[in-house]
């Protein structure tokens, strides 16, 4: 058996298909094999290559993203399925836990959440492969995923890994100023802090809510647009 997990990308988004190809591959264990841009094509696709893992968006332009889980589940494959959707609603989710998808990621997804779901993918199949006999604790690992964990423990070279435009020493700073701070902090806050606009630090409070640093609470005033005021998780 080959040490890669082979990888097939089922995107109708080029951009998105591409992007998500790209951060793939900065993982060593992991290869790309082949991108689908359809339901139909990735089923053609399943009849010569043999991916370890298919990454899947549930809007495809001919069928659903749920119902190629299914058929894939029907033809007794042998494949796992991460899915990576806009669709949140609870019907679909519950349709993705029993087609028996690993993890399920809304978009917009962070990198280190993308990268964190491939670590822990990487990990429970290693664990399943060495067919040994598992305690009670290390199914109750693998049948939960531990993502919380797992967003602990990739590397630091994955941590380098930002979006575009978060820099990670304004990042670094801006995680200093929010720890020195007791309660809720505003965007206004902020900019104060770290000397910058409104715009610049709305935008790295929004990335710190979307790797699970922060929450947020909306306060509706009598005047003007409601306010955004953010508290620290970890």
């Amino acid at each position: 058996m080959s040490d890669k997990i082979h990888v097939m990308i089922v995107e109708d988004d080029d951009v998105a298909a591409k992007i998500y190809e790209q951060f793939t591959l900065k993982l060593d264990q992991y290869c790309v094999i082949a991108t689908a841009s359809s339901g139909q094509q990735a089923l053609q696709l399943l009849e010569v290559a043999k991916p370890d893992l298919i990454l899947l968006d549930i809007y495809l332009p001919d069928i659903s993203g749920i119902e190629l889980l299914r058929e894939v589940r029907n033809r007794g494959l042998g494949i796992d399925v991460i899915l990576i959707t806009a669709a949140n609603d609870a019907e679909t989710v519950s349709e993705a836990i029993r087609g028996g998808a690993f993890s399920y990621l809304i978009k917009p997804i962070s990198i280190d959440r993308y990268l964190a779901a491939l670590e822990q993918y990487s990990r429970a199949r290693s664990e399943l492969i060495q067919g040994k006999q598992m305690s009670q604790n290390e199914v109750d690992l693998l049948f939960h995923k531990a993502e919380k964990d797992a967003s602990h423990q990739i590397g630091n070279s994955l941590k380098s890994v930002l979006p575009k435009g978060i820099d990670k020493f304004t990042l670094k700073n801006v995680r200093n100023k929010i720890q020195s701070q007791s309660g809720l902090i505003s965007t206004d806050d902020l900019a104060n802090l770290i000397g910058s606009s409104h715009s610049t630090a709305r935008k790295y409070l929004e990335y710190l809510v979307s790797i699970n640093e922060l929450d947020v609470e909306i306060f509706y005033g009598t005047v003007g647009r409601p306010e955004r005021k953010y508290r620290r998780l970890k």
